[in-house]
């Protein structure tokens, strides 16, 4: 099904803070044509204020009625977040308020026959991108800030939204296109072609991009987990303390403790964040063989949560150091990361916990915290994540896909630099197609579809 596409050259309006009781309540509007906005404000305002100065004024109705007062503010296009002429109401938080602010701004509309209407989910930060005030990087950074859900995660969003990302991006397509360009200019002298890229060391400026697409593949691999987070998943037998731990990440009695195996019949999920990072922690059934039914389908689910797994915390009990049947009731992945967690062991007589955490193995206290902190450093590491957002940005899963494919054009373009007889031509094919790969994250070589698809899922007002 095909979205609706919007009329671009409509004004548009739309409450741009969220719905509920508020201290202030934002109405936002953006008008492409110049003579439409100061008719519109003349008559909504009762005057035309001044640009980018706050101007107080008591909003009234077609009676005369006073509806709310508030703060105007204007921007002239194309100095905007739009590119186009904004204007913003701020008033009272109340919805009846609001709605009342709309209907009179639609009231306003129809009578100078100026076409206002609702703004779409996203359709400012849509206009923002196609007046070029924002890339398509920046613009889905816009609803990564809105949604963060930690301090750390939105100074990532933050940085992709001022343009960290983009930066990277753009640097590293600007390096390909001058690689372009040398050997579309070489294909016109094909008698000095040779000698003119050597002179122009071709394969060591393809050996810095495929670097740089490395470096940059890595950290926006990064920017995908600041933003959806990982699933970590606790398994082990019964009674050796997967609640336990469940709730000590938490902070909270998220799961139900007690000494009786098997307590824990399905799998619970919480979410908690890590040095910023989000996490789906999720506490499944003790594996062990059982004739209980319903003991059985938690077991069996506990199976599907590591297929889903980003990692698994294999826990173990401390006190009992004898090998367990752990591993006959469950088959891990290969390549799925694990770290073995003792827990307990506030009951071992040897509690030197300095000397207990090495390579894949960490020792603990969901009773007491000890070995917590060292827990969660290990989780970080084990998933691939070097530092926290702070000094991140956020990315996308669609952003990382199309890394992907500009690496794979790139590898077979330096595959062609190493032979003899160079076929330049297939050479400048596969740096072109990496360069269109890189102008899908900014928007460059993105299909309409898609782009209503990515601004669709944004909140109204923005």
């Amino acid at each position: 099904m095909s979205l609706h596409q919007p009329q671009h050259g409509d004004p548009i309006v739309a409450i741009a803070t969220a719905p509920g009781k508020g201290g202030v309540g934002v109405v936002r509007f953006s008008f492409p044509s110049p003579k439409q906005f100061e008719s519109f404000c003349l008559v909504f305002c009762g005057k035309l204020p001044k640009p980018r100065h706050a101007t107080l004024l008591t909003l009234r109705d077609s009676d005369q009625h006073a509806i709310d007062e508030g703060i105007v503010l204007l921007f002239n296009a194309p100095a905007s977040f739009t590119g186009e002429y904004v204007l913003e109401f701020q008033g009272h938080g109340g919805q009846a308020v609001l709605q009342a602010v709309l209907g009179q701004a639609l009231t306003v509309g129809r009578q100078l026959n100026i076409p206002l209407r609702h703004a779409m989910p996203g359709e400012f930060t849509q206009r923002a991108f196609l007046n070029d005030k924002l890339d398509l990087a920046q613009a889905e950074a816009v609803a990564d800030l809105i949604d963060a859900g930690s301090v750390s995660t939105a100074k990532a969003a933050a940085a992709s939204l001022s343009g960290v990302f983009s930066k990277q991006v753009n640097a590293l397509a600007d390096r390909i296109v001058h690689l372009r360009l040398l050997l579309e200019a070489t294909l016109d002298f094909p008698e000095e072609e040779i000698e003119f890229l050597e002179k122009a060391d071709a394969k060591g400026q393809l050996r810095n991009i495929l670097q740089m697409h490395q470096d940059l593949l890595l950290a926006a691999q990064e920017g995908v987990k600041f933003r959806d987070g990982l699933q970590i998943v606790l398994v082990g037998e019964p009674n050796v303390g997967k609640s336990s731990l469940l709730n000590a990440l938490a902070g909270e009695d998220v799961a139900i403790v007690s000494a009786i195996a098997g307590t824990t019949r399905d799998r619970i999920k919480q979410e908690l964040n890590i040095r910023g990072i989000p996490l789906v922690l999720v506490d499944t059934a003790g594996l062990r063989h059982t004739a209980d039914e319903v003991e059985m389908i938690g077991i069996e689910r506990t199976r599907k949560s590591v297929e889903e797994a980003d990692l698994l915390l294999v826990l173990k009990d401390a006190t009992c150091p004898e090998a367990d049947t752990f591993d006959t009731h469950l088959a891990l992945p290969e390549k799925l990361p694990s770290l073995v967690v003792y827990n307990k062991v506030d009951l071992l007589a040897d509690r030197s916990l300095h000397q207990c955490h090495a390579g894949n193995t960490i020792h603990v206290s969901a009773k007491t915290g000890d070995g917590l902190e060292q827990l969660k450093d290990s989780i970080l590491a084990k998933v691939g994540i070097a530092h926290t957002p702070d000094h991140g940005f956020m990315a996308r899963q669609r952003h990382v896909d199309a890394l992907m494919v500009c690496g794979q054009h790139l590898t077979i373009a330096h595959e062609f630099a190493q032979q003899d007889d160079r076929i330049l031509d297939l050479f400048a094919e596969e740096l072109r197609l990496a360069h269109d790969a890189l102008g899908e994250i900014t928007g460059r070589m993105l299909p309409d579809d898609l782009l209503g698809l990515i601004f669709s899922r944004f909140c109204i007002g923005k």
